[in-house]
């Protein structure tokens, strides 16, 4: 397919129309918010995530987002649960655009201290999650991209301790560091294969979601610090922007990853924070 055959659509309003995208960890933080900037896009979206679908939390994000997104439970370390998932999708679309690998978990300690039980589970959630998603869904996207510009697009989320080391996360940055070059690795056999699909890593900084808010706790309840408050503004104040970012920051990131504005971009890292690797 040449480039003038390529559907050209997406330089309207909405420049995800008519596309499908998948987001694991899509009720809180990051996941929501890309959630949120692919239907404002024109985007169908399904979301998945460990709560129940009638919980108070699933139920409210699900009645805010609208009848373009739908909602999956799964665990991401089962492979049949992303089976379930799959099968979710083929059913009420027939096709997969976007897949946003997004949901992970933390691990702060001194390596000593660590368990090889957390330790395995930080791999299984960060990891396995996202391996096991792309696994289950390139069959479906390889077939899906292409009529697209630039092919299906997979964004899996690392972080900028996938590209840098910092005190006693080591088990993140084992994790997020394995995320962005099984991304690399990916990216370039589906490219080697003249596979329609692209494969990058958005990697945050500190970005004010659930899951930072509870390490800060952790930190405070385990006597480092008096208030999270305090943690925050430490935070901020070693980012050379002076601030934390919002979800819906990242969320443009992801954004341009799953629109044909990164059409040439594959095995590539898209780093958002607010300049502190540059330091």
């Amino acid at each position: 397919m040449g480039e003038d055959d390529w559907d050209m659509s997406d330089s309207g309003a909405q420049r995800l129309t008519g596309r499908v995208a998948f987001i694991s960890g899509g009720l809180r933080g990051i996941g929501l918010a890309c959630a949120e900037r692919f239907l404002a896009e024109g985007a169908e979206v399904i979301l998945s995530d460990l709560d129940s679908p009638d919980s108070d939390v699933a139920a409210a994000v699900m009645a805010r987002l609208g009848q373009a997104a739908s909602y999956v439970q799964a665990d991401v370390t089962k492979e049949e649960d992303w089976h379930r998932a799959r099968d979710a999708v083929q059913d009420r679309h027939g096709r997969l655009h976007i897949l946003v690998n997004n949901a992970g978990t933390d691990l702060t300690g001194a390596v000593e201290t660590l368990s090889m039980e957390r330790w395995r589970r930080i791999m299984d959630i960060n990891v396995d999650g996202v391996f096991l998603g792309v696994k289950t869904f390139v069959p479906m996207m390889a077939e899906s991209g292409k009529g697209v510009r630039g092919g299906a697009s997979i964004i899996n989320v690392s972080s900028i301790m996938g590209l840098v080391g910092y005190n006693e996360v080591s088990a993140y940055n084992a994790s997020k560091g394995a995320v962005r070059m099984f991304t690399k690795g990916i990216a370039i056999e589906f490219a080697q294969k003249q596979m329609p699909i692209r494969a990058n890593s958005l990697h945050p900084g500190f970005v004010m979601t659930p899951l930072l808010e509870a390490g800060f706790q952790r930190w405070v309840d385990s006597g480092f610090a008096e208030r999270k408050q305090d943690l925050m503004d430490a935070m901020a104040g070693a980012t050379p922007m002076g601030r934390l970012a919002d979800p819906a920051e990242l969320a443009a990131g992801a954004f341009f990853l799953a629109s044909a504005d990164s059409a040439y971009m594959t095995g590539a890292e898209l780093v958002m924070d607010g300049g502190w690797t540059a330091q």
